[in-house]
């Protein structure tokens, strides 16, 4: 059986180690795997494949592998999957949803700590040879104590439980919103509501945390309208995709002050251009898609996939499958 390992990104981790093919190969010596960290001329193994790792595929390289039957993104968003052919198709596609959780669990709680303490207004303080005690505490709002706040989830999945676990521990009071209110509530979280309530939620929250997937109904999905229904004291994190925030009317919102501050780790565009006004919003703070970063990250995309490798091979269900329809 042939696997197919092709990931080509200008960021070094997110291409795969070496290792990874040939601790596989030991692991599963039935396989043959093929390591490619270029698309170029991929067409030829893609003809025997039938199991590839892959950031993405085009229609036509889909068309190719005639024999695919699983695909694995190393990713959790999977919008640059999602073409009529695959989406159509009877491949299985799985994503890496449950390897970003905890990482960036913990990158979104350091960004509510820093939003909370004002830390980047202390940077900026610092680098001036300022002791801002004065100023810090008079300009609104003030450094704040996290127990007691409310955290809006925006998505309850493998993120936003993993957050909502943290901010317990913290005595926040954390509430979500999800697309399928019906499936239910998590550890660390009081309250569910439905997309349509979103307003309703946005009203509520101290820290609205953004962790849901991009799709056609989430684009776009924090706008204007819904920066206006927020607390002037409110502070919006987003780790999910870009699209999912109207970036200028947040940089508006932000200049007005009719939200206090916010994270973002991800962007329309990215790299974010040197030329975007939103590196010169004094209260937002930005880092650059850096949330799922961790010395780990290739251990735990190992432990994933060789499970469902066994599972594959056994004909057991596999785990993290994508709904194709749906897009997540």
């Amino acid at each position: 059986m042939k696997l197919l390992i092709v990931l080509h990104h200008r960021f070094e981790l997110w291409n795969s180690p070496s290792w990874l093919a040939q601790r596989l190969e030991k692991e599963f010596p039935q396989l043959e795997v093929v390591h490619r960290d270029t698309y170029d001329g991929i067409e030829a193994p893609l003809r025997e494949t039938e199991v590839a790792i892959a950031w993405s595929l085009r229609p036509e390289q889909f068309l190719v592998a005639k024999k695919l039957r699983w695909i694995h993104s190393p990713a959790a968003a999977v919008h640059q999957l999602m073409f009529p052919e695959l989406v159509n198709s009877d491949v299985v596609l799985t994503n890496a949803r449950e390897v970003h959780g905890p990482v960036v669990a913990e990158h979104v709680m350091a960004q509510i700590f820093a939003l909370a303490k004002k830390l980047p207004q202390a940077v900026r303080l610092q680098q001036q040879h300022i002791w801002g005690q004065e100023e810090m505490w008079t300009r609104k709002p003030p450094p704040r104590e996290l127990a007691g706040a409310t955290l809006a989830l925006i998505g309850l999945g493998n993120i936003g439980r993993e957050v909502a676990r943290r901010a317990s521990a913290l005595a926040m009071r954390a509430v979500a919103v999800r697309e399928h209110p019906e499936k239910g509530t998590a550890e660390g979280v009081s309250a569910i509501f439905a997309l349509s309530q979103l307003d309703e939620v946005l009203a509520m929250a101290d820290y609205v945390v953004l962790a849901a997937p991009l799709t056609p109904g989430t684009s776009a999905l924090m706008n204007a309208d819904r920066f206006s229904r927020m607390k002037p004291t409110a502070c919006l994190i987003n780790v999910s995709r870009g699209p999912l925030v109207d970036e200028a009317a947040l940089a508006d919102a932000l200049h007005s002050r009719k939200l206090a501050a916010a994270a973002l780790d991800v962007f329309s565009q990215e790299p974010l251009p040197a030329d975007s006004p939103l590196w010169d919003v004094e209260n937002l703070l930005i880092t650059p898609h850096t949330a799922a970063i961790t010395e780990k990250l290739w251990d735990r995309h190992y432990a994933l996939i060789r499970e469902n490798l066994r599972r594959y091979l056994a004909h057991e269900p596999l785990l993290a499958v994508v709904n194709k329809r749906k897009g997540y």
